[in-house]
């Protein structure tokens, strides 16, 4: 099956009642757990990579974005209905390439620009997606985070429905009391602000931060308009936590191969790869996606 379009995906989940989940991959095995996580529910689902961590100044310099839009061609042969975001970018050379190499959605990040600027970089990343079919998403507001690094600015209504008619984009980023990287614990969001945005704008909103967001309250966030939920940080913590139990089995000078690529049950990248896998098919489950999805025949 070829890739979906994410305005699509959205689109149906918000007419329908739940949230298409997006699940950021950072390597091989987390990228395959998302697929396969999809495939066993017979779920959307929305995976790729965030384009800021790709290009973060402690790396020793930018990774390739080939290595990464690589692993998109597995897509056009999966079960699962999928979009392939680059996430989180504000650089518009990034973006390109990733459009030409095969990402069918990205989401220009607003953190270190100015709302002027910002404006001016959505309008032409929208100009370059829109004939290639690639849907973007952009933000309004900026999400505190845990380390306490960025202070949380709530998503205006009046600036957010500026933001949509100026630019044209297909989905909108808010901050409604969500917070980026929370490692532990759960925040309330403000659902009355999250249901004024929804009076203002025409496309579907998207919730960053989805580790802290209880789900629980799903239908509160879709009946306001959310058709899409980021997950990260919880996703790496239980990779780490598997890898790191697997990994206690081993002590030089013993073979390494069994811990390292042959995909047994001593393997670590294995173990962190079953633990996103079960942890992402929670998450489509709390999201309603794959119950309500398959119910409208979403899901062929």
């Amino acid at each position: 099956m070829a890739l979906v379009s994410m305005t699509e995906l959205l689109n149906e989940a918000r007419a329908s009642g739940y949230a298409v989940c997006y699940c950021e991959s950072w390597n091989l095995e987390s990228f395959a757990a998302v697929v396969e996580a999809a495939e066993e529910l017979k779920a959307p689902i929305i995976t790729g990579f965030n384009g800021g961590f790709l290009s973060d100044p402690e790396r020793p310099r930018p990774d390739k974005i080939a290595y990464y839009a690589g692993l998109g061609l597995a897509l056009q042969t999966s079960d699962a209905r999928t979009a392939f975001l680059m996430n989180e970018s504000d650089d518009f050379a990034q973006i390109e390439q990733a459009i030409e190499m095969g990402f069918n959605a990205v989401m220009v990040e607003n953190a270190r620009l100015e709302p002027p600027a910002y404006r001016s970089l959505v309008r032409s990343v929208v100009a370059l997606a829109h004939p290639a079919a690639v849907t973007v998403e952009a933000a309004v507001g900026h999400l505190a985070d845990s380390d306490g690094h960025v202070k949380a600015e709530a998503t205006s209504p009046g600036e957010a429905q500026r933001l949509v008619e100026e630019t044209g984009i297909d989905a909108l980023g808010v901050a409604v009391g969500n917070v980026h990287i929370l490692t532990q614990g759960k925040v309330g969001l403000d659902l009355g602000r999250l249901e004024e945005i929804r009076n203002r704008v025409t496309v579907p909103l998207v919730l960053h931060g989805g580790s802290g967001i209880p789900l629980e309250q799903i239908q509160d966030y879709t009946q306001r308009g959310v058709a899409k939920i980021n997950f990260g940080t919880v996703l790496k913590q239980v990779y780490l936590d598997a890898v790191r139990g697997k990994l206690t089995a081993y002590e030089h000078p013993m073979n390494p191969h069994p811990f390292v690529g042959m995909g047994g049950r001593a393997d670590i990248l294995m173990a962190g790869r079953q633990a996103v896998k079960q942890k992402v098919k929670e998450l489509i489950t709390l999201c309603d996606a794959a119950a309500k999805a398959s119910r409208v025949g979403a899901v062929p």
